[in-house]
């Protein structure tokens, strides 16, 4: 299939106003193989002139348009919010209708190549996790964490499109912590001038740099690429490890009194960083990334201190 634009291979970027997405489509764009059509309800700020951006909502009738002439060689969904302070009806309706759209549109019109950022959160951070999760584990983050709900369903019926339609090239990547200057919890907690820490834990985490997730997604881009793959970083460090690099001040306090203090703090607006999300810095959850490295040929290309101090970038 032919994008008509040339030898290029038309890609759909959904959420490609956002941090990453306007890294992804940057990184496309730098490659002539690739013909860049973003869809975002947001504006997208510097965007490249032979970049084209429709501001659609994902559920719309006019997102389908852009798929009906059957010229769409690849998606690439990135279009799940994460707002930690919308509510869940509104989550569940952009995140989990908006991707059965677009996986119905890639079924009904015939594209050939679908990729879903997921997330490792998926699997869940429990005090009863082997050291290192493979892509078989069972994703159990929405049991202690009700709004990681929808990215597990997301996942899930990725997993199920993939399966169901196998003439289509379908990949899901579970990236680590994202670190950057993308607006997400990981990133959020890390940039407060006081960070919360729980007294008597310090999990081993794992990080990647938000360039090297654009990357992985590039390489997950080559025709006859697919199935479901961890994502992860330079390796693995100690949340108090993380913190001293960044010359954080932090606050220890007892588990039985951080959800209902910090639950105060939210709702105050004193804290970006959702209560329910304490477990992630309570156990660990950490990925076994071997298949991404031997099938995709991925290897992150920040060190471990620089994507540490990706926090910093202004997003």
């Amino acid at each position: 299939m032919s994008s008509g634009n040339g030898s290029s291979r038309k890609v759909v970027v959904t959420g490609i106003a956002g941090r990453l997405g306007r890294i992804v489509a940057q990184m496309l764009h730098r490659d002539q193989r690739y013909h860049v059509v973003g869809l975002d309800r947001r504006p997208f700020r510097d965007r490249p002139r032979d970049i084209e951006h429709h501001r659609v909502d994902l559920r719309s009738k006019r997102a389908r348009d852009i798929f009906r002439h059957g010229d769409v060689d690849a998606l690439v969904h990135l279009g799940v919010m994460h707002g930690p302070r919308a509510t869940a009806e509104e989550l569940y309706s952009w995140n989990v209708s908006g991707t059965a759209r677009m996986l119905e549109y890639c079924l009904a019109y015939q594209v050939p190549k679908v990729l879903i950022l997921s997330s490792a959160n998926v699997y869940g951070p429990r005090p009863g996790n082997t050291q290192f999760l493979t892509e078989e584990a069972p994703l159990l983050g929405a049991q202690a964490f009700p709004r990681m709900r929808d990215l597990v369903e997301i996942d899930h019926m990725g997993a199920s499109f993939f399966w169901r339609a196998r003439d289509v090239d379908t990949v899901i990547l579970r990236p680590v912590h994202i670190l950057g200057g993308v607006r997400n919890a990981p990133s959020n907690y890390l940039r407060l001038a006081t960070v919360p820490t729980l007294l008597g834990f310090d999990p081993m985490v794992q990080v990647i740099h938000e360039r090297d997730v654009a990357e992985a997604i590039a390489c997950a881009l080559r025709p006859g690429t697919r199935g479901i793959y961890n994502i992860t970083g330079p390796g693995e460090v100690p949340l108090s490890v993380i913190l001293r690099e960044l010359g954080k001040r932090t606050v220890p306090i007892p588990h039985p009194l951080a959800k209902p203090a910090w639950s105060m703090a939210f709702r105050l607006g004193l804290s970006s960083y959702p209560v329910a999300e304490f477990d992630f810095i309570r156990y660990v959850c950490m990925v076994d990334g071997r298949r991404a490295r031997e099938e995709l040929g991925f290897r992150p290309r920040h060190s471990l201190r620089e994507t540490i101090h990706a926090v910093e970038t202004e997003g």
